[in-house]
């Protein structure tokens, strides 16, 4: 076994890459956001598709359609559920929207191999997924959704704002910026515990 380095193989350094989402790019085509008035949650054992809804005029249309990995998903659960908390210690209550049986609801699919315990969809009076996507308008550029591994959100008394991040090197960019009414991020939470399966 020889000792001189110059015969020894060439190491190649690893490094490893740090993203910072403070530091995520905004471009003006999503810097100004959409606003949602609902959302749909669809999930699959890979990943999650969340669909923000404009539902106030009809027929309600996709504004935004975000991709996400599993485990992603839910860390934006875990992380709604932070942030919803720290509302009620800011304003005082927690956010709440009371609903009309004819307003548009936050609505979630659960993934094949894994149904939701207790009862389906259907007993829960909400419409089935494909009957839901036949009254609305899904764009064509928009099929795809835009693909995000980390999330960032705030929340104003009023609304809450998701930014969805992809964080890929050199640089972290926000896929999506997304504007809920502050009453309606339960609803989005609660849609995104029952698809992950979170208690």
């Amino acid at each position: 076994m020889s000792t001189d380095p110059s015969e020894q193989p060439e190491k190649k350094p690893l490094q490893q890459i740090q993203h910072s989402s403070v530091t995520a790019r905004v471009t003006d085509s999503v810097g100004q956001g959409v606003f949602a008035t609902a959302a749909i949650v669809l999930g699959s054992p890979h990943e999650f598709t969340i669909d923000f809804l404009q539902s106030m005029v009809r027929p309600s249309r996709v504004a935004a359609r975000v991709v996400m990995p599993r485990p992603v998903a839910v860390q934006f659960a875990t992380a709604l559920s932070e942030a919803i908390g720290k509302y009620t210690e800011a304003f005082g209550t927690s956010p709440h929207h009371p609903t009309r049986k004819s307003e548009p609801q936050a609505a979630q699919s659960d993934p094949p191999t894994a149904p939701p315990s207790g009862a389906s969809a259907a007993s829960k009076n909400e419409p089935a997924i494909a009957d839901m996507y036949e009254h609305l308008k899904l764009p064509d550029d928009m099929l795809g959704g835009v693909y995000a591994n980390t999330a960032s959100i705030t929340h104003t008394a009023s609304e809450f704002c998701f930014d969805f991040i992809a964080q890929f090197f050199p640089r972290s960019v926000v896929t999506a910026r997304v504007y809920m009414a502050a009453s309606r991020a339960p609803e989005l939470l609660a849609s995104l515990k029952r698809s992950t399966g979170m208690q």
